[in-house]
């Protein structure tokens, strides 16, 4: 049995499972939202298509990704970050502009985000930052010296994404920063003093950093929540027919293509009532939630649990930090996608605009999400490896 063929047996299959079962589902709701829209709007009612296309190089990418021991990062990561910074600047010169962020690059016909290969490239340096400096050099083990590094890791591509202004990108930075620091065995002292500087900030935040209409949708929301007047026909109007499609559903939802309705009734979405532009990646739950109903999301929700407890399980049994701290923080990446695009949905949250990871049409977001999978099946599939261990410190002698 080669080294190899060893390696592909020793993937977690279920894992694989649960990220299969995540886009085939995906898949089928980006089409039922699109199907209707064949004769006005056939770029779009293809999407589902592009996203088949986009999936099968992700697949290729994953085993790639999950057969290569993951350690090569020590060297990659430094590059693949800068490259990454590189194009957060290069938005600045050629980016184009959609719902009012400069956000997305054009190469030929590929068109992404350059905020979301940087999440990528940041997650790596900080894995190699917190994981591995420790080992090279004494001063590293110093929890403000880490800290320090990993905020600056941290800080310019986020500031860089607020700039577009992005401001759900830009959040995402926040949970797997802190989730990467509790994992990096920095003190909780530390980690108290930064959670009180970031609340204190936030309202300095809202008030200076903001733009209006972020402003607005903020606003929004808290008057909903609070059952104040709103601009149904304005601010509130995607809001407002997200939560009738939701309620709508009851238990088993409408089914798939609105099959359980009568004739000559249509779906929320099917009247327009939710945006087709938006429909297959920042509001795909609301077209699983219509369909579906409270069975259909609560099984979608169940396989996102389950995808994030293999990968926690992975971290635990990791064989050193770095691969632990790879795996923590892809976890909570997804983690803070799927809570904001089901939260946004449902009135949890205000509308940030993050997709649905694996889920949600994104093409370029699929693949990298997907790579990192693979990066995570890496350390599950090495976590028997021997490794070199970090030299111990030598004893301080005080007179």
């Amino acid at each position: 049995m080669t080294p190899l063929f060893r390696k592909f047996l020793g993937i977690n299959w279920l894992l694989v499972s649960t990220m299969v079962g995540l886009l085939i589902f995906g898949l089928f709701s980006i089409h039922s939202a699109t199907y209707f829209r064949v004769a006005d709007e056939p770029d779009l009612a293809g999407k589902w298509q592009d996203q088949m296309q986009k999936i099968f190089i992700g697949i290729g990418v994953f085993f790639v990704a999950a057969l290569i021991d993951y350690r090569w990062i020590k060297w990659a990561a430094l590059p693949m970050y800068v490259g990454s910074l590189g194009l957060l600047l290069l938005l600045k010169l050629t980016g184009e502009e959609r719902s009012g962020a400069t956000s997305w690059l054009e190469f030929g016909p590929i068109t992404f985000q350059p905020s979301q290969v940087a999440i990528m490239a940041g997650i790596l340096l900080l894995s190699v930052v917190l994981g591995e400096l420790p080992k090279m050099h004494r001063v590293f083990r110093f929890a403000p010296v880490r800290i320090a590094l990993a905020g600056i890791v941290t800080a310019f591509p986020a500031i860089l994404v607020l700039k577009e202004p992005d401001i759900g990108s830009f959040a995402v930075w926040g949970p797997v920063f802190g989730a990467m620091l509790l994992v990096g065995a920095i003190p909780f002292r530390y980690l108290i003093v930064m959670i009180l500087i970031g609340l204190i900030a936030m309202p300095i935040a809202y008030f200076f950093g903001l733009k209006d209409y972020q402003k607005e949708r903020i606003e929004t929301y808290i008057n909903m929540l609070t059952d104040k007047r709103v601009d149904e026909q304005g601010a509130a109007w995607v809001p407002k027919h997200n939560m009738i499609a939701i309620g709508s559903a009851g238990f088993e939802g409408k089914g798939y293509k609105g099959s359980r309705l009568g004739e000559g009734e249509n779906t929320i979405k099917e009247m327009g009532f939710v945006p087709a532009t938006v429909a297959i990646n920042d509001f795909i739950f609301v077209v699983i939630a219509e369909e579906h109903g409270f069975l259909g999301s609560s099984i979608l929700i169940g396989a996102f649990t389950l995808l994030l407890l293999q990968i926690l399980l992975v971290a635990y049994h990791a064989r050193d930090q770095m691969g632990r701290l790879l795996a923590v923080g892809l976890c909570a990446q997804i983690f803070f996608h799927a809570f904001m695009n089901i939260g946004m949905c449902i009135l949890l949250v205000p509308i940030t605009g993050l997709p649905l990871p694996l889920v949600s049409f994104g093409g370029t977001f699929v693949i990298i999400i997907m790579f990192m999978l693979g990066m995570t099946q890496s350390v599950w599939v090495s976590r028997h490896a021997v490794i070199e261990k970090a030299p111990k410190a030598k004893p301080e002698f005080r007179g």
